[in-house]
């Protein structure tokens, strides 16, 4: 794979896109954090069908990730309007392992040219950090050279679980099924330490037809990056492997919720985990704590239900929900409700 810098292609990075969609306050947003150009190898789209496709697929917000360049930073201005948001980014592809850097600086480059046995990866992810930017661990579990992520996931502030490039038609494979059994192993020892890493799930667009299949719902307090980015930093949000699927996933005791990304103080007072979802025909809602999948029920044909099960702190320290389709490929999966 060739991962270089790409130059030529006559992009101008004299202008880039504003920061901030104006009059988009506080609510939920549909964004893909792993979209590429024809600046990054195995890339066919220009922007301006990125951006196209992008509103078509109901999305909000992207983030251009080309492969170790910025050179396309500058081509989205003219294309956007105050309807879609984009963020600057950069895929950072190392020897050993992917990464995005997500926020950058226009024009911002992140050295990509190491492996782990290097020890480098920290001083870059804080470059990144420094910048006021988020890093994810990308598609850990590629099936490809280089793709493989190598590196531990500390210093890392999210992980991409579902990745759609290799998905053809399907846009759930089985490295998508391999990152997140290890993300949700992972869960309840980092929630008890204080610090989980959320999870995210993204296209990684190199053709036409993929953007936003999956993508990431954010609760954001406006569509702005600083915004957009503290919510998916924060766990506040699901991925939907199309704009189709609605979720709704709450812990509720007495008077008192949490939706995702929360945390509820509950106690050993019983509290009732509910779960709401529209458009999986035949699908299923699963429920899973620190101990696995605890509960699973079937929807109606009409893809539209509601699920309810009871929990207490003392049961675990998290719950999370999955929904697959009716042929048990993934089509929503939440970041867990922290319960204490």
């Amino acid at each position: 794979m060739d991962t270089g810098d790409k130059a030529g292609r006559g992009f101008q990075v004299s202008q880039f896109p504003p920061t901030r969609v104006a009059g988009r306050g506080r609510g939920w947003y549909r964004g893909d954090c792993h979209v590429h150009s024809v600046s990054s190898d195995g890339g066919e789209l220009m922007p301006a069908q990125l951006v196209a496709g992008a509103r078509a697929a109901g999305l909000d917000f992207l983030a251009t990730t080309e492969h170790n360049t910025a050179e396309t930073h500058g081509a989205w201005s003219r294309h956007i309007g105050d309807d879609l948001l984009v963020i600057l980014g950069q895929e950072v592809a190392t020897r050993t392992g992917h990464w995005l850097a997500l926020g950058v600086r226009p024009g911002q480059i992140v050295d990509w040219r190491y492996g782990v046995r290097d020890n480098v990866v920290d001083r870059h992810l804080d470059e990144v950090h420094r910048s006021g930017g988020l890093c994810a661990a990308a598609h850990p579990h590629a099936p490809y050279a280089s793709g493989t992520f190598m590196y531990p996931y500390q210093g890392f502030d999210v992980v991409e679980v579902w990745n759609g490039q290799w998905s053809s038609d399907v846009p759930w494979q089985a490295d998508n099924e391999e990152a997140l059994a290890e993300w949700g192993r992972s869960l309840a020892a980092e929630i008890c330490a204080g610090r989980w890493r959320p999870a995210i799930g993204n296209s990684d667009t190199h053709l036409e037809n993929q953007i936003g299949s999956p993508h990431t719902v954010v609760l954001a307090d406006e569509l702005s990056v600083n915004a957009i980015l503290a919510g998916i930093r924060a766990g506040y949000s699901w991925i939907a492997a199309s704009d189709a699927i609605e979720l709704s996933f709450t812990v509720s005791a007495g008077d008192r919720s949490a939706g995702i990304g929360e945390r509820l103080k509950i106690g050993d007072e019983p509290a009732v985990a509910r779960v709401d979802v529209r458009a999986v025909p035949g699908g299923t809602v699963s429920l899973h704590t620190e101990k696995g999948k605890v509960y699973n029920e079937s929807l109606p044909d009409t893809g539209s239900g509601t699920v309810e099960w009871h929990i207490s702190a003392g049961e675990s320290a998290f719950i999370r929900t999955e929904v697959r389709d009716a042929n048990d490929h993934m089509a929503a999966l939440s970041n867990p409700i922290i319960l204490a």
